[in-house]
């Protein structure tokens, strides 16, 4: 019995790498739209939102499986409910790369009104933390999770920059006020999409010690 319960364990990382890699090419498919104005990357970015919807459908399905056809003991619990948790945030952040492809498909045909440099700067670090947060939790590796909320500040910190300097450019010339706002947008996507990743790495800890840093335990 345990023997075919591990069998399937080993089938949920292997799905949850899936969702992963899925959603890390949903963000590469944005930011190759963003920075180069590809309109086909573009609905590449939303046509991967739909895989990992479907994804997240299979994953929940095993998980349940699991839950109900077995008995889990307690690490075993801890990582199934993890699981599911991470499942909402990597479907959030499959959602937010499709946002940001529309935003891109809304301005084809534009000039950008300054040089894009922070924001692929921030997409580049989002992407490192989905990564990050995905091995972690297949690796059951505590310490790899430090390094997710070290980018999650660092991320937050761009956002920062980048808002301040799109504020300056619709002072300077509102003109400009209608594309700023939309690179606003993208830019807070991107940032979500850090938070998503940090509630991944958190619901790792919660797997491997029992405490999450909301203060829930087991």
């Amino acid at each position: 019995m345990r023997s075919r319960f591990d069998k399937q364990l080993n089938q949920l990382n292997n799905n949850l790498l899936e969702m992963g890699a899925l959603t890390e090419q949903a963000i590469e498919s944005a930011v190759r739209a963003l920075s180069e104005q590809d309109e086909n990357a573009a609905r590449g970015a939303i046509e991967l939102e739909r895989e990992i919807d479907s994804q997240e459908r299979a994953v929940e399905s095993l998980c349940l499986k699991l839950l109900l056809e077995q008995q889990p003991v307690a690490g075993d619990l801890r990582l199934i409910s993890a699981a599911l948790k991470m499942i909402t945030d990597l479907e959030r952040i499959g959602d937010q790369a499709a946002d940001i492809a529309e935003i891109i498909l809304r301005l084809r045909g534009q000039s950008y009104i300054k040089p894009l440099i922070h924001l692929p700067q921030m997409a580049a670090r989002t992407i490192e933390m989905v990564t990050g947060s995905i091995d972690a939790f297949v690796q059951k590796d505590l310490e790899k999770t430090k390094s997710i909320f070290e980018l999650d500040d660092l991320v937050d910190e761009l956002f920062r920059i980048v808002k301040n300097e799109l504020v300056e450019l619709i002072r300077k010339d509102a003109s400009c006020s209608e594309q700023a706002i939309d690179l606003l947008m993208i830019a807070k996507y991107f940032e979500r999409i850090g938070d998503h990743a940090q509630n991944i790495a958190e619901w790792v800890e919660f797997s491997l010690t029992g405490v999450h840093k909301n203060g829930e335990k087991e």
